[in-house]
């Protein structure tokens, strides 16, 4: 998407004021299609930010999580530009990946098409 689409961005702007993590969606990135739940950008940095602390190899980026974010807070005067969702999955074929899912930011002028909602596979 050349330009964000407003009612996205006034949603993930909700999700920021809010600091709610109730809101399923599913997004279409670059042909990739991203289910799951958003969360503020604050609560996504410092689960990151868990996750690699407790890494050998990847705790030194640790730091770099809890740095600032995009938004300053409710009631910021700047729009957000990124989602963050928390326990997303990619969806490809029949099954999501990962199964458990991820911790993804996905710039919101990159989503072509989304969805209120987020979708999963029941085994028949």
């Amino acid at each position: 998407m050349s330009m964000p689409d407003a009612l996205l961005v006034e949603i993930a702007a909700t999700v920021e004021a809010e600091q709610t993590n109730q809101m399923p969606l599913t997004v279409l990135v670059h042909g990739a299609v991203i289910t799951g739940r958003l969360v503020p950008e604050g609560v996504w940095r410092e689960h990151v930010a868990d996750l690699l602390r407790d890494s050998e190899r990847l705790g030194p980026f640790a730091g770099i999580f809890k740095g600032t974010s995009d938004v300053a807070g409710p009631g910021a005067a700047e729009a957000p530009t990124h989602l963050h969702f928390h326990l997303a999955r990619i969806l490809q074929g029949h099954v999501g990946i990962p199964e458990t899912g991820g911790m993804y930011r996905i710039a919101i002028k990159d989503v072509s098409a989304w969805t209120a909602g987020d979708f999963g596979y029941v085994d028949q």
